[in-house]
């Protein structure tokens, strides 16, 4: 059964989670209630998106998404570049996967140290932007003029990845916070901007990219992405805990008084995903299991992704295919990347996390056996096919993670708890390309795409034994809810 706490109009204890501003001024003036179900958990409800920001939440949509595909020429289009960076500087192929490696490393390392700081209101959004687009441009300028391999370990590998992974976790968890309800589409196309951002310069990199200039193209990349990051940073602002969109009924039922029932398409999301039972701490998620879980399938996962897009462009030259395939390979594999980031987003909305997730793993799996298929043969087109399947698999399970977590957890410690699952790709970035550029010296392109097809699907099995915590055990409970709630309405 629900009940309700009023708060009086004009307080906002939860201001912290802000930076001020006019944003301030609008959420000090509306008014809201807490409501708390059967199993403890609040829903604050009342206050509109407009009346906390001063304008439309889809602005946390947009801004997250243009400053994420500012920073995917990082990940995304490292790759297409690393031949004239070897030239360059002197650097072995070995030498540039380890700088990729290092980069991916302390990408998701900094996930969850950003997420403790910023739910304790020490790094509020809008700062962790700031600094990330700085770290950006510290990283690009230190690719572009430090031939010491070790010197550029550390500028873009650790400096650059840093700034990066700030940018990335500030982005994921702000359009998690503010989609409580049908958060799957929202994240997913969020994401899918770190993956097809990096399009132009995929190409740059394969054509206008050599070593007469590339110095002066890192160092504007390196000013793009710290002037898009910082102007989309300006407007970030987290909602305060337990927010509840005012036009739409929490999932417990129509508390007296609340606003009529939502859109079908939010109802429809919150069946196939109900929100979690209640707002698990980063101790109590780990205890759970499942949040251990998640992070050894983020690890093969993200394995397994990392390695396609490390390889993908040699393997193609490998197998005697042009440039123009190899690049459109790898533009494929990034467009294909990111927009199914929101569409399994927007399916995992219909069909249910878990299952999305599934089906996901299963495709990115049999995509590496289908790429060794291409090669054998020397199939250019079977070869763009197969790199369209591992591009779709190898970016849409990272929004799922994404949505599962705080469907799983709750939003309030979600930056702590997406930061420990995401921190997995720690591990990926390891064997994915340093590792994997070892894999592929001693076994070849063949045996290493095999051992990566494996992976994937040791990694689907894994992935069916998710639940969601406290689920199965409050079903009973959480139908008599409904049936309480109905008499109120």
């Amino acid at each position: 059964m629900s009940t309700e706490t009023e708060r009086d109009e004009g307080k906002n204890e939860d201001d912290r989670n802000g930076d001020g501003g006019n944003c301030g001024g609008a959420a000090r003036r509306a008014g809201y209630r807490n409501v708390t179900d059967g199993k403890g958990r609040v829903y604050r409800i009342g206050e509109s998106d407009r009346d906390l920001l001063g304008h439309s939440r889809k602005l946390m949509v947009y801004l997250p998404w243009i400053a994420m595909m500012a920073i995917s020429v990082s990940e995304y289009a490292y790759g297409s570049a690393e031949d004239t960076l070897s030239r360059a500087h002197g650097w072995s192929q070995s030498d540039t996967f380890w700088i990729l490696s290092v980069w991916v490393f302390f990408q998701a390392g900094i996930a969850f140290p950003a997420g403790w700081l910023r739910e304790r209101g020490v790094l509020t959004a809008r700062r962790a932007m700031y600094l990330g687009s700085v770290l950006c441009l510290v990283g690009f300028v230190a690719l572009a003029h430090l031939e010491s391999v070790a010197a550029a370990l550390v500028g873009f590998g650790v400096v650059g990845g840093l700034g990066s992974g700030l940018i990335y976790a500030t982005c994921i968890n702000m359009v998690g916070k503010w989609f409580p309800e049908r958060r799957g589409a929202k994240t997913g196309f969020v994401n899918g901007g770190f993956a097809y951002g990096a399009l132009p310069f995929i190409f740059l990199f394969n054509y206008a990219f050599d070593t007469s200039d590339y110095d002066e193209v890192l160092d504007s990349i390196g000013v793009y992405v710290l002037v898009v990051v910082a102007v989309c940073a300006w407007f970030f602002r987290d909602p305060p805990p337990n927010w509840w969109p005012a036009h739409i009924p929490p999932p417990t039922g129509t508390p007296a008084g609340a606003a009529p029932a939502g859109d079908r398409r939010s109802t429809a999301s919150l069946a196939k995903n109900p929100p979690a039972v209640r707002q698990f701490t980063p101790v109590e998620a780990l205890r759970s299991g499942m949040l251990p879980l998640m992070w050894l399938l983020v690890v093969l996962t993200a394995g397994v992704s990392i390695f396609g897009i490390s390889f993908q462009v040699d393997y193609a030259r490998e197998v005697g295919f042009g440039p123009l395939v190899a690049a459109s390979s790898m533009g494929v594999m990034s467009v294909v990347n990111g927009v199914g980031r929101a569409v399994v987003g927007w399916l995992s909305d219909l069909w249910g996390r878990r299952t999305t997730l599934v089906v996901v793993i299963v495709v990115l799996g049999l995509a590496q056996f289908g790429v060794i298929w291409a090669g054998n043969v020397h199939s250019q087109w079977l070869f763009l096919v197969f790199a369209f399947l591992s591009g779709f698999g190898g970016g849409a399970f990272y929004p799922l993670f994404a949505a599962l977590t705080p469907d799983y957890f709750g939003e309030n410690y979600n930056a702590t708890n997406y930061g420990l699952v995401y921190s997995g790709k720690l591990i990926s970035g390891l064997f994915g390309g340093g590792l994997g550029s070892m894999v592929v010296g001693a076994w070849g392109y063949d045996g290493a795409y095999a051992l990566a097809g494996g992976v994937s699907l040791l990694a689907a099995g894994c992935a069916l034994l998710l639940r969601q915590p406290g689920r199965e055990r409050s079903r009973p409970a959480a139908a008599g809810e409904r049936a309480v709630n109905r008499e109120l309405i």
